[in-house]
């Protein structure tokens, strides 16, 4: 029997949400339309995964928990000295601490919320949220994200303004019953470039609700783009995830994600280099554990002519997990001398788990390259022999093999103080 998909929330309470967030009317608009098409559109269908019994409509959309002035201990071992000028945290949709330094705010650098970009930034919030890279009627997920977005970060970069120190946001949950429905938007304008990097976290291990999660990237020409996330909410949070990248000529968009959740996970990664000499990099690690079932995607559209576009994801699957990798290149027609390479590799360490890579290449122009590999397979037994050799433990020899293994993406994560973060959480999960 299928979960039921029906919203309990109308347009009367969507009308009255807007508007005491101080909206501007293309906004209020905008989700009341949203709202419509939630009630008609589909569900979403990924590949090899069964997400009809999964709960990813059924959620309190506002949190009712008192909010504390100190930020959690959690939320505190993630800032590091360097990041904490330039920080955005928000705790059960609501801002908990927000600065942007000096420096950035008078080179015309917007870091903010969701909530006060839609205030302050309304004009600029609209000329991208929600138009190019997702639509609102892509299926119902994305229709009850665009009518019930609660908050996000909002970055936008001037041209030709390179910004030397990343930024930081940390989304917090630990109001059990209340729904994750997050937005970020960069917009990086022609010859600049900005670093990002969010951590998203919750704490509730057993009782339930949806994260439903959008991140728009616009890098304009000769743009550059870096996104680090370390996606960790607990199990009872079932997530959908779906980050969207858009690279025009010469602009570079590079993607170094831990996606490591602890429940059932739908997430999509797609990069469309519509720009001639546009690159990106792909770099995904994934751990499955418990039962949990996850499907992941990532994609590379190849528009613009000498295109690049790399995809490499490493996943370890333990316990009776099971999780679907699937890579896509596609080279549009026209798109010359574009060049596309992927590699899955999945370690397998339970008979019980699952894990299925699948590289795919679809390719509508003669004079391009590309590449693809993939790997399932267990821990090889001679490095397991040869460090045993060594006096090493098999427990202790397993853990540094499955560290090896994810290095090539923990290693780009832009922030020591997160990747640090996201060494913590394999160790916890692999050990």
């Amino acid at each position: 029997m299928s979960v039921e998909t029906s919203l309990k929330y109308d347009r009367d309470y969507v009308s009255k949400f807007s508007e005491s967030r101080q909206e501007p009317a293309w906004l209020s608009e905008l989700r009341l339309r949203a709202l419509e098409l939630a009630q008609q559109l589909p569900m979403p269908k990924p590949d090899k995964t069964k997400i009809d019994k999964w709960n990813l409509t059924e959620f309190n959309h506002l949190s009712t928990a008192e909010e504390s002035a100190d930020l959690p201990e959690q939320v505190k071992a993630l800032i590091g000295d360097e990041e904490a000028g330039n920080l955005l945290v928000i705790r059960n949709g609501n801002v908990a601490h927000s600065s942007v330094t000096e420096e950035l705010a008078s080179q015309g650098v917007i870091f903010t919320d969701f909530v006060t970009a839609a205030q302050k930034h309304g004009d600029l919030l609209q000329k991208y949220f929600m138009k190019e890279a997702v639509s609102i009627d892509e299926n119902r997920l994305t229709a009850i994200h665009a009518a019930l977005v609660t908050n996000g970060a909002f970055i936008y970069v001037p041209k030709n303004v390179e910004l030397k120190t990343p930024l930081q946001a940390i989304y917090f949950h630990d109001d059990e019953q209340t729904g994750l429905v997050n937005h970020v938007i960069i917009a990086a304008e022609d010859n600049s470039s900005v670093t990002y990097v969010e951590n998203y976290l919750s704490t509730n291990e057993n009782s339930e609700s949806v994260a439903n999660i959008v991140s728009e990237v616009f890098a304009g020409s000769g743009a550059k783009v870096v996104y680090g996330a370390v996606d960790n909410l607990a199990k009872g949070m079932t997530s959908y995830i779906s980050r969207r990248g858009r690279a025009g000529r010469d602009a570079r968009i590079e993607w170094a994600l831990g996606q490591l959740n602890d429940g059932n996970t739908v997430s999509d990664n797609t990069t469309h280099l519509v720009g001639d000499g546009s690159f990106t990099d792909t770099k995904t690690v994934n751990i499955g554990q418990g039962d949990q079932k996850q499907n992941f995607v990532a994609q590379i559209f190849h528009h613009g002519k000498s295109s690049e576009g790399y995809i490499l994801t490493h996943g370890v699957m333990k316990d009776s997990a099971s999780s679907i990798f699937n890579g896509i290149t596609k080279i549009e027609h026209g798109a010359t001398k574009s060049n596309g390479e992927q590699t899955e590799r999945v370690l397998m360490l339970s008979e019980k788990a699952r894990g299925d890579a699948n590289p795919i290449l679809l390719i509508d122009e003669d004079d391009v390259t590309a590449g693809h590999a993939a790997s399932v397979g267990r821990i090889d037994p001679i490095q397991l022999f040869y460090l045993m050799s060594r006096g090493i433990s098999k427990a202790e020899a397993e853990r540094l093999i499955i560290h090896g293994f994810l290095g090539p993406v923990v290693n780009e994560m832009p922030l020591e103080s997160v990747k640090k973060r996201l060494v913590e959480v394999i160790e916890r999960k692999v050990r």
